[in-house]
C-alpha cells in the first residue's frame, strides 16, 4: 500500500489505518479472536498504521493491541491518546492533561502495549486547566527519553494547535472528517498545511452511516454509541438517509461497496491525509483497503457535496472539543 507522510518529523504510515476502538468497546459486543486476526490481515494487507487510546475500554483496546502484536511490533506504527482521569473501575472522571499525569500514563500505556515506545502519542482532548504549552513540553521530553516518537493533538482548534506547535512540532492532527462531516475544512485543515501537519481522519464512514448498515438511534442496544448521536436521530436521521443514498447510488453505479468510495474520496482530499476506519471484521477490512486503489474524477468528486444534518456530538461531548 502507498505511504504517506504525517508531519514534516519524518512518521510516515500506510495511506490507511485501523481504528481499533470498535473491537473493546462503543460498537456492540467484542470478538477478541476475530479482532486479533484482523489486524494480522491488516499487516499482511500493507496497513501498518494501528490507532487505538487508554479510553476505549478503558484500557482494554490497548492490551489487545498488546497481544495482537506479540512478535510483531516492528511491523507497524502503533498511535495511542492520553488525557483523562479514571476511578480504578474505569468510570470516566473528567480531563487530565497535568505532565505528571501525562507521564504516569505513558508509562502504563507503554506496558498494556508491550513495546518500549509509542510512534505517536496524541492529547485526546484539550484540557482547559491544563496551558496547550505544558502538554507539548512534556510529550517532548518523552520524545527526547526514547518513550514515544511522535506528538499529536485529537480535536484542538487551530489556536490550540499553533501554540501547541511552537512549543513541540505536532506531527497529526485527529479528528473527524468525511463526506459527513466537514466542518474543519475552513479554518483547521488550511492551519494543518501552513504548519505541515498531517490529518488523520477518524469515523472516516460517518459511524458507519456512509456503509449503508445504518438505523436509527433508537434501534441500536444500550452502550452503542449511535443512540446519543444527534445524527442518527428524528429527522436528522431522515435527511442523512438522503445523502447516503446518493453515495450508495455512485458506488452502485462504480461496481463497489460504499465505504470504499467514501474512502476515495478522503483520500482524493491530500496526500498528508491518513483515514483510519475502525473494524472487527476480516471481511469489512478487506473491502476498506481496496479503497487505496479506487480512483474518483474530478466531476466524481464535485458530485458528493452531501447535505448533513445534526451536531456530531451531544452537547456534552461538545463541550470537550477546544474553541480557543
Amino acid at each position: 500500500m502507498e505511504k504517506r507522510a504525517l508531519g514534516t518529523q519524518g512518521l510516515r504510515t500506510s495511506a490507511l489505518g485501523l481504528g481499533c476502538m470498535g473491537m473493546s468497546w462503543a460498537y456492540g459486543a467484542p470478538d477478541d479472536d476475530e479482532s486479533i486476526a484482523t489486524i494480522h490481515r491488516a499487516i499482511e494487507l500493507g496497513c501498518d498504521f494501528l490507532d487505538t487510546a487508554e479510553a476505549y475500554g478503558p484500557w482494554t483496546n490497548e492490551r489487545l493491541l498488546g497481544r495482537a502484536l506479540k512478535g510483531r511490533r516492528d511491523e507497524v506504527v502503533i498511535a495511542t491518546k492520553f488525557g483523562w482521569d479514571y476511578s480504578p473501575d474505569g468510570e470516566r472522571l473528567g480531563p487530565n492533561s497535568r505532565p505528571e499525569h501525562i507521564r504516569e500514563v505513558a508509562d502504563q500505556q507503554l506496558e498494556r502495549l508491550g513495546t518500549d515506545h509509542i510512534d505517536l502519542l496524541y492529547q485526546h482532548r484539550v484540557d482547559p486547566e491544563v496551558p496547550i504549552e505544558d502538554v507539548a513540553g512534556a510529550v517532548g521530553e518523552l520524545v527526547a527519553a526514547g518513550k514515544v516518537r511522535y506528538f499529536g493533538l485529537s480535536e484542538a482548534s487551530a489556536g490550540m494547535i499553533r501554540r501547541a506547535h511552537a512549543v513541540f512540532p505536532v506531527s497529526a492532527l485527529q479528528t473527524e472528517y468525511s463526506l459527513w462531516e466537514r466542518g474543519l475544512e475552513d479554518e483547521i485543515l488550511p492551519t494543518l498545511r501552513e504548519l505541515g501537519i498531517g490529518l488523520v481522519p477518524y469515523s472516516p464512514l460517518g459511524r458507519g452511516f456512509l456503509t449503508g448498515d445504518v438505523r436509527r438511534a433508537e434501534d441500536y442496544p444500550v452502550g452503542d454509541y449511535r443512540r446519543n448521536d444527534p445524527r442518527f436521530q428524528g429527522a436528522n436521521f431522515d435527511t442523512n438517509m438522503k445523502a447516503a443514498e446518493a453515495v450508495r447510488a455512485m458506488a452502485d453505479r462504480k461496481g463497489v461497496p460504499a465505504a470504499q468510495l467514501a474512502l476515495a474520496w478522503l483520500l482524493a482530499q491530500g496526500d498528508d491525509v491518513v483515514p483510519i476506519p475502525g473494524t472487527k471484521s476480516r471481511k469489512r477490512l478487506e473491502e476498506n483497503l481496496a479503497a487505496a486503489d479506487l480512483e474518483l474524477t474530478g466531476a466524481e468528486l464535485s458530485e458528493l457535496e452531501l447535505p448533513v444534518s445534526g451536531a456530531r456530538y451531544p452537547e456534552g461531548m461538545l463541550r470537550l472539543i477546544a474553541q480557543g
